[in-house]
């Protein structure tokens, strides 16, 4: 049976189309991305090698107030998943082609959005300190406190 042009544009577009969908949902399931949703600390150990930021950060003061969302990612719904979108395809591609240093280090504007979440949950500290706004505005928090979030 020969198939029309017509049909041999629907085959090719359905493959076009049907592949990518196809192997990105079987992705999705298999890299538990639902779970990437949710603010479960749980999803970050999905991949092993975050499971020494995880068991620090259950040691840490931190946990009892906040999970890994909360200083990793921006306020906002939508900043918020669009963060977690570009830093889970970042890490899924150096996850994949083993791309990253090992123990894993926070980029450069991750580092920042930590900073921006330290200043906007301690701003009434800061505010109340003997720092003058200079001063907090040429240090960051993480320079003295290192290991608030994550002990070594």
């Amino acid at each position: 049976m020969k198939l029309h042009s017509g049909h041999s544009l629907i085959v090719m577009i359905g493959l076009l189309i049907g592949t990518p969908v196809g192997l990105g949902t079987f992705t999705f399931y298999y890299a538990n991305g639902f779970s990437y949703l949710s603010d479960n600390p749980k999803s970050c150990i999905n991949c092993h090698v975050m499971n020494s930021q995880f068991e620090s950060w259950k040691k840490s003061s931190h946990r009892a107030v906040a999970v890994c969302n909360d200083c990793h990612t921006p306020g906002g719904y939508l900043t918020k998943y669009a963060a977690k979108a570009s830093n889970g395809f970042a890490h899924s591609w150096a996850f994949t082609t083993g791309q990253f240093k090992e123990p894993i280090e926070i980029k450069p504007h991750n580092r920042e959005r930590v900073e921006v979440s330290c200043r906007n949950c301690h701003s009434a500290l800061l505010e109340s300190s003997h720092f003058s706004r200079q001063q907090l505005k040429q240090v960051t928090c993480t320079h003295c406190h290192s290991q608030v979030g994550h002990n070594k």
